[in-house]
């Protein structure tokens, strides 16, 4: 379902700069177990065994050994047989889950607005375990917590405004790229973070905000050709402006604090004192943190991305909230209805499309490599990068065991007589420089990317699709379409704390 990077971060002292114009960064690179052919280690033994078993059996009795040729060759394609870049077993297993809940219904949403059920406004998928909490910020505030009860896990959400690097000089943006690195390799001392998600949200402007704004400052016996040029400013400016907002969800495990912590009211608080602290650091990253998010703007931000035709209405909702948070409820942030296709996913107003990072760029890049993917389009757009911190332990084994896994190809290639491609020796190079950049003290989290995108009319869908894709093509990541798991990558561009190699090891469960 996703595709899982390695990075260590980008510290002045791993950047280059090029030709002194343009400073590039690394540290991308998809993680490599030790395998043949490309393979896995699981699946490269079971390549082994398939190929030994028929050979063994041979020895005792030819013609058992020649009847086991036929499975163990069949194994032997299945495993190593790819379909756009899948293995065959994964995309059967894939269709036959698929097949299964759409047999049993798992894929179909419809609320009981006129029937009393207790699950009537349950959220739809990943989403259904998931509760809002209002609390107290500790400085007269409240601020809102989305609470996994098969989890335990509690995510909050930060409401911050970035700062464009084309605004300011070269050494500004460098220290902001370095300050985040150190944000994300902080998490990893911190033993109740989970995961991290940032979140830049875009759409086109609604124009009730900006009517509504003009309207209440209008003087009515202001001069009649001022009045009508104002009315035409408001019917003419939502054509050309945009919504933008970036949103930076974390993701606790109360279970694994410091201290013990006997009910929801002291995880809430401790969950609140961590938060004081990456508010502050998060302020020298290139952002300016707007504050937390409270209870009834997450709830308009899930009811905003199922159904979109309602932003204007939810924005007018949260403009007339008292700070009490009450204006909106995760009750109903939930669809009406909702039906998920193996490529699509429909739910109220909109029909949305995800995908998932496929694979990193693979040469250095600016600061600046994902602004043409994440800047706003004409639809509605989400598009997420998910951090999964490692303690200073488990990132030494991680990058041990890449650099390992490197050298065993190194080794059976020599041993084959093949030369090394230029991909392999790149590999080769960018596992060791990360294992000398931890050394060094950089931090090591799993990044991988998620992106939605939502049209109101299904006949816009196929532009709506060519038009991210080129967006990623630009911005020189391949995404890969969540076939089959289109509700699970709608819900993880969400501020609720969604993690997607998470859930799948819950269904698996």
């Amino acid at each position: 379902m996703s595709a899982t990077s390695t990075a260590a971060g980008a510290r002045p002292g791993s950047a280059a700069r090029d030709a002194g114009t343009f400073r590039t960064y690394g540290g991308w690179r998809r993680t490599r177990g030790i395998g043949l052919f490309g393979l896995g280690a699981t699946a490269t033994v079971v390549v082994v065994v398939a190929a030994l078993v028929p050979l063994v059996a041979l020895g005792t009795s030819p013609r058992t050994g020649l009847l086991l040729c036929v499975p163990s060759a069949v194994v032997v394609a299945l495993t190593c047989a790819r379909v756009d870049g899948t293995p065959v077993l994964h995309a059967l297993q894939r269709r036959a889950q698929w097949a299964w809940a759409s047999w049993r219904g798992y894929t179909s949403l419809r609320g009981g607005v006129l029937v009393e059920h207790p699950c009537a406004w349950q959220l739809p998928g990943a989403l259904a375990p998931t509760k809002l909490l209002s609390c107290e910020d500790g400085r007269g505030g409240r601020f809102g917590l989305v609470h996994d009860t098969r989890s335990g896990n509690l995510t909050a959400t930060l409401r911050c405004a970035a700062t464009s690097t084309w605004l300011v000089d070269g050494a500004d943006a460098d220290g902001w790229v370095a300050n985040w690195h150190a944000w994300l390799a902080s998490r990893g001392f911190d033993p109740m973070v989970q995961w991290v998600a940032v979140t830049v949200d875009t759409a086109p402007e609604p124009g009730s905000t900006l009517a509504r704004n003009v309207a209440q400052r209008l003087d009515p016996h202001a001069p009649p050709d001022t009045l009508d040029l104002l009315h035409q400013l408001v019917e003419t400016s939502p054509a050309a402006s945009a919504d933008v907002e970036t949103r930076v969800s974390i993701t606790f495990a109360p279970a694994r604090a410091g201290v013990q912590l006997r009910d929801a009211a002291d995880a809430a608080a401790e969950v609140s004192r961590a938060l004081a602290g990456m508010e502050a650091a998060l302020a020298e990253c290139g952002v300016t943190v707007l504050g937390r998010a409270r209870a009834d703007e997450l709830a308009g931000a899930v009811r905003v991305a199922f159904d979109p035709a309602s932003r204007g209405d939810v924005e007018s909702a949260l403009d007339r909230d008292d700070g009490r948070g009450e204006s909106l409820t995760w009750e109903a942030a939930g669809p009406v209805a909702a039906e998920e296709a193996w490529d699509h996913y429909r739910h109220d107003s909109g029909t949305s499309v995800s995908w998932a990072w496929h694979e990193a760029p693979r040469q250095q890049v600016t600061s600046n490599v994902l602004v043409r993917l994440m800047s706003p389009s004409r639809y509605p757009k989400r598009v997420t990068m998910l951090y999964r911190p490692m303690s200073a332990g488990a990132a030494a084994r991680l990058l041990e065991d890449q650099v390992n896994a490197a050298a065993f190809r190194e080794a059976y290639r020599r041993t084959q007589g093949r030369d090394a491609t230029a991909r392999d020796q790149a590999d080769q190079e960018r596992a060791v420089s990360a294992a000398r950049e931890e050394a060094l003290g950089a931090g090591v989290v799993l990044m991988s990317l998620y992106t939605t995108i939502t049209v109101t009319d299904p006949a816009d869908l196929s532009a709506a699709v060519a038009d991210l894709e080129s967006r990623a093509d630009q911005s020189k990541v391949r995404v890969r379409r969540l076939y089959g798991a289109q509700a699970v990558g709608f819900a993880t561009t969400l501020p609720a704390g969604i993690y997607p190699p998470h859930v799948a090891g819950r269904v698996l469960r």
